[in-house]
């Protein structure tokens, strides 16, 4: 990968709608050879996949809170990791080390939300032990 890849990366990511002819202008280069790149960038695996970055703001999704998890016997691993990927408020989920197993970052339309997802989704996973929650009062970058 030399800096035209990282380019066009960066274009990509700012926009994955953005044509190969408009990658083209702006990396000085023919659009096939653009194009050609793109498809490289694929077939190595770097690109996973073209997506659509929604507006959380706009959705209602005012709320958004880190959630750590400490699950209290291995056995109820899956069945956490099951729950964390049906609900549609937690929009990541990390294995982590440390005092706590996982963290969640979830995002909701306010606390009320927030304390049921809490309540009536995560700490009726069986093996969740303890659970701790940071609300987020502002963000300077957010990756969506």
């Amino acid at each position: 990968m030399d800096r035209i890849d990282e380019q066009i990366l960066r274009l990509l990511r700012e926009n994955a709608r953005i044509t190969s002819s408009d990658i083209s202008k702006q990396v000085h280069l023919s659009v096939p050879a653009v194009s050609e790149r793109i498809r490289k960038l694929e077939d190595t695996g770097l690109i996973k996949q073209f997506t659509v970055k929604l507006d959380r703001e706009q959705l209602g999704l005012h709320l958004i809170a880190f959630v750590m998890v400490e699950i209290e016997k291995t056995e109820h691993i899956a069945g956490f990791r099951e729950t964390v990927l049906q609900a549609v408020s937690v929009l990541e989920c990390h294995h982590i080390a440390g005092a706590y197993d996982y963290v969640l970052k979830v995002a909701v339309k306010g606390t009320a939300d927030l304390e049921r997802f809490i309540s009536e989704t995560l700490k009726q996973v069986e093996g969740v032990s303890k659970t701790n929650t940071m609300i987020v009062l502002s963000s300077m970058k957010e990756e969506m």
